[in-house]
């Protein structure tokens, strides 16, 4: 009997030590792979609820605003154009002023026009008798085509990435002469890691946009590109997918059913190149779009990426715009031959152009009313069948009186405009406690109403507690999801980026990593790394918006995420 007794005990120490084997390695390996403050789904959900539950947050009186239901006027959101910088200066009263894309006329290898407009405007030419020169603004494709279309401020020339920019400046009616189709080489393509691109190719037998978008939609590879309404990456990256999909229409039903089920297995759009090569350096990304010229001073790229080209060429053609005297015609014509002098082609070579050009375009030539279209289609089918859930958190405390509230309600009241009906929207405002200003319902015009009236009526006061107001939107979307398992939650926070009250970020880090909600964060007056500490938890934008245009870059985001 002693001796059964005995092998009962150590049968049980087995099944106990056993259980506890099974118990921690399930622990174990589900805890796998995530930081430190990454957390179980299951312990999240208790961790959210004890969160909230020590937050005062009241429930507001719904107000109706007046809406606007005319259509979007680019041009009312455009700032001053002073916000883009002019890069080399006229040196004399007989100039002309070209706007110019910002990968040359920026800094370092992104600054060639730069120093050849400079040696041009130090050449002392004349043209009739008088001494001219030019004057160059650096400001991206997309933005300077909104500048021109809406007539808020018109240059002399454009210089704009690809001749997509020229097409669509011309579609609108607006004198347009090609002085140039090329200034320097230049084109876009698709960089694929390694490893994903030799099993790509092993399946399909090549890369190019046709196995990367057939890739895409059987979900096959994760890649991300750029927003096509500001860059000429991205547009291009659009229609050359689009005509994969049917070459002959590339706006027809089956280039539209097509570009929907690739477009649901996009994991990213990137409403900036640098956000895109942020988000690449996570490793999240298997492939993502770019220019040859940014890849070549990519040392992090090249050794464990492969550069495929796509679409047409990125060769910064050069276009005299409106209706421009004749003598200012000559002044533009005059440097497009200067540009082609060997000397500023080879500095061009060393800064990572003039690199491929064996490259043909693949697209033929594009009418600019298609392009536009493109962007509309492409705005309408970007989320595929999965419709986006957006909570908005504002931060009304004291810091915020004054200019900060005002531009806050102001880039609001625009950016509500790009909010798509499809989606479902909420409002939060906070200071010291949590106000949710609208729960979160169906963008119609009744929400958008309620919207504009919650917007409307925000005052600034009290103290700051940031993360208060993310935990509430949070447990808003984890309800609305609760009721609605497919959308596709974000959260956007317009902030000064002062916390002094509630909850903290080390609080909330493992809740935003395991909901994986991208968090938006828009600074006014900001400490801007408070903000990207939020927002580069999973990889979304923070925007830097200072007083003078932070209506144009909210509603570029929004037109980009929602």
């Amino acid at each position: 009997m002693a001796s059964k007794g005995k092998a009962f005990v150590v049968l049980g120490l087995i099944a106990v030590i056993v259980f506890a084997l099974v118990y921690f390695g399930i622990n174990l390996t589900s805890n796998f792979g995530k930081s430190k403050t990454e957390i179980t789904s299951e312990d999240a959900s208790k961790q959210l609820d004890k969160l909230y539950r020590n937050i005062s947050v009241t429930t507001a009186e719904q107000i109706k605003g007046q809406i606007d239901l005319d259509p979007v006027a680019v041009g009312d959101s455009l700032p001053d154009i002073s916000k883009f910088p002019i890069s080399v200066t006229n040196t004399t009263d007989n100039f002309v002023e070209i706007f110019s894309s910002t990968e040359k006329s920026g800094t370092g290898n992104d600054g060639w026009l730069n120093e050849v407009a400079t040696d041009f405007n130090a050449s002392n030419f004349e043209i009739d008798g008088r001494p001219v020169s030019v004057k160059i603004r650096n400001i991206p494709s997309g933005t300077a085509t909104d500048y021109i279309r809406s007539g808020k401020y018109v240059p002399d020339a454009f210089t704009p990435s690809n001749e997509l920019w020229g097409e669509m400046v011309k579609s609108q009616g607006i004198q347009t002469e090609l002085v140039s189709k090329r200034l320097v080489g230049n084109i876009a393509g698709v960089v694929t890691n390694k490893t994903k691109y030799d099993q790509l190719v092993e399946k399909y037998g090549s890369l190019n946009v046709k196995t990367i978008t057939d890739a895409i939609s059987d979900n096959e590879l994760a890649m991300g590109y750029t927003d096509p309404f500001a860059s000429s990456t991205g547009l291009n990256f659009l229609v050359a997918a689009l005509g994969t999909f049917d070459s002959s229409d590339l706006l027809g039903e089956k280039a539209v059913q097509g570009f929907e089920k690739f477009q649901a297995n996009v994991p990213f759009i990137a409403s900036t190149t640098l956000q895109m090569r942020d988000a690449a350096k996570t490793g999240m990304l298997d492939a993502f779009v770019l220019e040859y010229q940014m890849y070549v001073n990519a040392p992090d790229l090249k050794s464990g990426y492969v550069f495929t080209p796509f679409g047409v060429r990125h060769d910064s053609p050069l276009y005299a715009i409106g209706d421009v005297p004749q003598e200012k015609l000559d002044i533009i014509k005059k440097f497009a031959e200067f540009v082609e002098q060997g000397k500023y082609q080879s500095l061009a070579k060393e800064k990572g152009f003039n690199g491929l050009d064996d490259y043909n375009s693949e697209l033929a030539e594009v009418d600019g009313s298609l392009l536009s279209s493109a962007q509309k289609l492409w705005k309408e089918k970007k989320n595929g069948n999965k419709p986006i859930a957006a909570v908005f958190v504002a931060d009304v405390s004291g810091s915020m009186n004054g200019e900060p509230i005002n531009q806050l309600k102001k880039s609001l009241l625009t950016g509500q405009k790009y909010l798509g009906r499809e989606n479902s929207i909420g409002f939060v405002s906070y200071s010291n406690n949590v106000t949710i200003n609208l729960p979160i319902g169906k963008y119609d015009t009744n929400q958008q109403s309620m919207f504009v009236g919650s917007i409307n009526s925000l005052q600034a006061d009290g103290g700051t507690a940031t993360f208060d107001g993310i935990v509430v939107a949070m447990k808003m979307l984890q309800d609305e999801i609760v009721l609605h398992p497919d959308v596709r939650p974000m959260i956007f926070v317009l902030s000064d980026g002062e916390t002094n009250e509630g909850h903290s970020l080390n609080d909330i880090r493992g809740l935003i990593e395991t909901y994986k909600i991208p968090i938006y964060t828009i600074g006014y007056n900001a400490n801007i790394k408070a903000l990207e500490s939020i927002s580069s938890i999973n990889e979304a934008a923070n925007i830097n918006a200072d007083t003078d245009d932070v209506v144009y870059k909210i509603s570029n985001l929004l037109n980009v995420q929602m």
